[in-house]
C-alpha cells in the first residue's frame, strides 16, 4: 500500500460546515458535480488532498424563483434546471447553454456553479449568466460577499475565490417586461464538444419594439467571457432590424482577442463571433415580441 494516495471525500451538511473544511485545507476541492474536476485528477491536472462534496448542502441544491428574480444554487444539477419549467420561460438562453453541458449523463451530475468554477473560456454557461446580469454569491471566513458574474473568472482556469471561499448561488434579476435572451455556440461536432465560438444576447423591447436595452457577450475567444458594451449600443435605440444587427456583430467581432489553435483560426473565429452575435441577438429579439 505504499506510496498509494490518500485523498479524504467530506459530505458537509451546511455552508459554514464547507467554509470551515475548505479554510483549514488549501488543497481540498469543492465536488459540485465532478465532471471536470474528477477528469483534471485522473489525467493528474489537479491532485486534491480532499473532496469536499457541496450536493448535501439544501441551498446549494435549490431553485426559487420569486418577485426579485431567481437564487440557483450553485451545485443544482444541469438535468434539474433543465426540466424547471418557470426557468424556462423566464430565462430561456440561459437554459439553452445549460442544456449544452456535456451528455444527458453528465446533466446529472453537472451544474452551473462547477461550469463558472472551471473557468474555461469556452464554458457555456458564462455568457448567458453574463447577459442576464447574474451575481454569483460567494461565503466563506468572512461571511458573504456578491462579484459579478462577468468579474468572477481572471483567467483560464483561475476565478476570484479566496482560500477558505465557495461559490453557494447565483443570483439573476427577473427580467423585466418584454426581455428575453438567447445563447449561441460553435462546435466542430454535432454535440459533446467545447465551444469555438459563443455569444449570448438579452434585449428589452418598449411596446413599440424598440430596443431600450441590450447585453451581449461572447466566449471561447479571449482568456475570459466578454460582455461586449460596444455591440449592446449597436442594438439600443434600434428596432433590431438588419442594419442595428449587422453593427452589434461588427462591434463583437472586433470586441474579440481569440487565439488561433487547431480548432479555428483568429480570424475564423472573430468573424463567427460577430455571426452568432447576429443571431443570437434576432433570436431574443423574436423572443422578446412574443411575451
Amino acid at each position: 500500500m505504499n506510496g498509494m494516495l490518500a485523498i479524504r471525500y467530506e459530505t458537509p451538511q451546511s455552508v459554514g460546515e464547507a467554509v470551515r473544511l475548505m479554510a483549514a485545507d488549501p488543497d481540498a476541492r469543492v465536488l459540485a458535480g465532478g465532471t471536470d474536476l474528477l477528469v483534471q485528477f485522473r489525467a493528474g491536472v489537479r491532485q486534491p488532498s480532499a473532496f469536499v462534496d457541496v450536493k448535501r448542502i439544501p441551498e446549494l441544491m435549490s431553485i426559487t424563483i420569486d418577485g426579485q428574480g431567481l437564487r440557483l444554487g450553485a451545485a443544482t444539477a444541469a438535468a434539474v434546471i433543465g426540466e424547471h419549467v418557470e426557468l424556462r420561460t423566464l430565462w430561456p438562453g440561459l437554459v439553452e447553454a445549460v442544456q449544452l453541458i456535456g451528455s444527458t449523463q453528465i446533466q446529472g451530475r453537472g451544474s452551473v456553479g462547477g461550469n463558472l468554477c472551471n473557468a474555461s473560456p469556452a464554458a457555456d454557461t458564462t455568457c448567458a449568466l453574463i447577459v442576464n446580469r447574474a451575481d454569483c454569491v460567494i461565503a466563506g471566513p468572512g461571511g458573504e460577499r456578491t462579484v459579478p458574474v462577468e468579474e468572477f473568472c481572471i483567467a483560464p482556469g483561475r476565478t476570484v475565490l479566496q482560500r477558505g471561499e465557495l461559490l453557494i448561488a447565483l443570483r439573476l434579476p427577473r427580467p423585466a417586461a418584454r426581455t428575453s435572451d438567447a445563447y449561441l455556440r460553435l462546435i466542430p461536432r454535432s454535440e459533446m464538444d467545447i465551444a469555438v465560438v459563443g455569444a449570448a444576447v438579452s434585449v428589452t423591447l418598449d411596446a413599440n419594439g424598440v430596443c431600450r436595452s441590450a447585453r451581449v457577450a461572447i466566449g471561447a475567444v479571449a482568456p475570459t467571457a466578454l460582455l461586449v458594451p460596444e455591440a449592446a449600443k449597436a442594438l439600443v435605440g434600434s428596432s433590431l432590424d438588419a442594419a442595428s444587427l449587422k453593427r452589434a456583430a461588427e462591434a463583437a467581432s472586433t470586441a474579440a482577442r481569440p487565439i488561433g489553435d487547431k480548432r479555428g483560426t483568429a480570424g475564423y473565429r472573430r468573424t463567427v463571433a460577430g455571426v452568432l452575435t447576429r443571431r443570437a441577438a434576432a433570436i431574443a429579439a423574436g423572443r422578446a415580441r412574443r411575451k
